[in-house]
Parts: C-alpha cells; sequence; structure tokens
C-alpha cells in the first residue's frame, strides 16, 4: 500500500481535529521538548493500518511511530505494540489523527476476522461490500483485506451488479441482462440481485454470471444452490451476522457478502500512554 496516497485525507483530518493550532499543548508544553510514549492495545484483535498511522507523523512532522508487530498481527489487550517519539508538540497533537485511524481500520480487521473464522472448512470466501465510510473506502477495504476477507466492487465502475432498482427501472430481469451485456464490455461478468426462486429462475435463463441471494432465509437458499446447479456463482447477502452466517454457508455458495464488515464494526480500543520526557 502506497500510504502517501492518502496525505490530502490525512491532512483535512489533521486540519479538522485542530491539531496545527493546539492551544492546550502550545499553553504548557515548550517547542524544545522530546518525549516518547507507547502504543498499547487496550483489548485483544487485529492490527491494521500501522502505515497510515505512520504517515500521520510523517505529515506532521517533528516526531516518528515504530511497530513491533505488523499488519495482520494479533494483539492482546495492554501489550505494548510500539512507539511515538520526538516532539512532544508533534505527538500530542497528532495523537488523536493517528489513533482513530489505526483503530478504525483495525477494527474492521478484526471483525474481518472473527466472521470468517465462522466461515472455516466451508470454502466459503467472505466478501465485503459498498458500505463504507465516505473518504475512506480504499482504507477499509485495505483493513478487510488483512482481516482475512476478499473486496467486492471498490466502485461502480468495476463490475457490473443489477439490483432491484435497476431491474425495476429496466423493467425485468431479462431486460436488464441482455442491456447490460450488449451495451458493455464481453469481459465483463454480470450479476444479477435476486430475492424469490422465481428471479433465480430468470437470472439463470438471462445467463446471468453470479447470482446474488438476497435476504434468503437458509431453506430457500438450499433451494437456489439446487436450482442453478452450477450453472452461475452464488453470491450470498443481506442481514449477515455472527449468529446466521454459518448456517447460511450452504454447500454450492460460492461468497457471502456483508455490509457489517464497514458499517457495523467495533473499533478497536487503542491507546497512546506512558510519556516520557527525554533529557
Amino acid at each position: 500500500m502506497n500510504w502517501s496516497t492518502f496525505d490530502d485525507f490525512i491532512k483535512k483530518e489533521l486540519i479538522d481535529d485542530g491539531a496545527y493550532n493546539d492551544i492546550t499543548t502550545n499553553a504548557i508544553i515548550e517547542e524544545s521538548s522530546k518525549s516518547t510514549a507507547d502504543i498499547i492495545a487496550k483489548e485483544d484483535g487485529i492490527i491494521a493500518g500501522i502505515g497510515i498511522f505512520k504517515r500521520v507523523f510523517e505529515i506532521f512532522k517533528g516526531a516518528e511511530a515504530e511497530f513491533t508487530i505488523s499488519d495482520g498481527s494479533k494483539v492482546k489487550k495492554g501489550e505494548i505494540i510500539g512507539r511515538v517519539f520526538g516532539s512532544t508538540h508533534s505527538i500530542l497533537s497528532g495523537e488523536r489523527t493517528a489513533l482513530n485511524l489505526m483503530q478504525i481500520l483495525s477494527g474492521i480487521a478484526t471483525t474481518t476476522s472473527n466472521l470468517n473464522k465462522r466461515l472455516e472448512g466451508t470454502g466459503v470466501k467472505l466478501l465485503d461490500t459498498r458500505k463504507t465510510t465516505p473518504g475512506m473506502r480504499l482504507l477499509e477495504k485495505y483493513a478487510v483485506k488483512i482481516g482475512g476477507g476478499y473486496n467486492h466492487r471498490f466502485g461502480l465502475s468495476d463490475g457490473i451488479l443489477i439490483k432491484d432498482n435497476h431491474i425495476d427501472a429496466a423493467y425485468g430481469i431479462t431486460n436488464a441482462v441482455n442491456l447490460a451485456r450488449n451495451n458493455s464490455s464481453f469481459v465483463r461478468k454480470i450479476e444479477v440481485e435476486t430475492e424469490t426462486l422465481d428471479e433465480v429462475s430468470e437470472a439463470l435463463n438471462a445467463k446471468a454470471d453470479i447470482i446474488m441471494l438476497d435476504n434468503m432465509d437458509v431453506e430457500t437458499i438450499k433451494k437456489a444452490v439446487k436450482l442453478i446447479n452450477k450453472r452461475a456463482l452464488i453470491e450470498v447477502s443481506g442481514n449477515i451476522t455472527f449468529e446466521n452466517i454459518r448456517e447460511k454457508a450452504v454447500p454450492g455458495v460460492d461468497y457471502i457478502s456483508s455490509g457489517m464488515l464497514t458499517h457495523s464494526f467495533n473499533v478497536l480500543d487503542i491507546s497512546m500512554k506512558n510519556l516520557r520526557n527525554e533529557k
């Protein structure tokens, strides 16, 4: 990952937090002060975003961060995972922006890893969605991969996914698929979202490459898998939870996608503590 790609985004976050006019630090800390602070995991999880954390201080200047672990590492509550050292002003003023970003990405990686564990042995791949935080899609999808998941489309220009509103606007699945096939490159796969077995049949007859089974219960998923009979790839989606993901990983399903990876995750608690003044 080229973390400099996010420089403009990081600068906006620093400005949003008032890091360039930290009146508390400016009032009580001498400009020449140097310090070191520990970065501590306050709960178990998977770390992601070390590069973006470091980049915050490279942009803000005056301090550096180094870690004893790498993205994808499992950490335990209370574990010291790195340190920040250099200008006390830079450490204190850049702290929150750096921590916010790494906490979010680590939360996504941890949620992805935990959900993915429930799919072990099924052969089903866990996918993310486009339900991401505005401005953070690339970062959040990176975190999904760190957590062991796979990326679905990055954006609308990446793949053809005919959803319910497209179907309504095109007067049906068959017409929508035919239009997509006639008006796009032949190398593009066509995915169709279905909500009933009748829609699955229509998508099959239209020769969709991928059929999404949206918000179907387990018994309907089983019937759909039997109906499709390997004539298209199968993605299951809609209201996926820790409790139901395993039973929805019916044999024959290729993918399960879940928006919760990037919109309903718990942020991983990470803090900067034990600041020590350097002589």
